[in-house]
């Protein structure tokens, strides 16, 4: 079983549909198996859950950090 795989997929399917992410973020082992259709044993759900919420965790980080990038750069008059 490939988790990177399962991880990489499922990053994508919650990316294109924020009410999917919306769901994983409140109920994300209930989610996960709803939407890779397996039941997983919890050892690997739980690796599959902190891998996807890590990947979402760093994304929402980047983005903060490009919003506030902008907001500094157009106090010095940067752009």
């Amino acid at each position: 079983m490939d988790i990177q795989k399962i991880i990489n997929e499922v990053l994508e399917k919650l990316q294109g549909d924020d009410n999917l992410l919306a769901k994983f973020k409140a109920e994300p082992v209930k989610t996960l198996e709803g939407i890779i259709g397996i039941d997983l044993p919890d050892e690997k759900i739980d690796a599959v859950v902190k891998g996807i919420m890590a990947k979402i965790n760093l994304d929402d980080v980047a983005e903060k950090a490009g919003g506030i990038m902008g907001i500094v750069k157009g106090l010095f008059g940067k752009k």
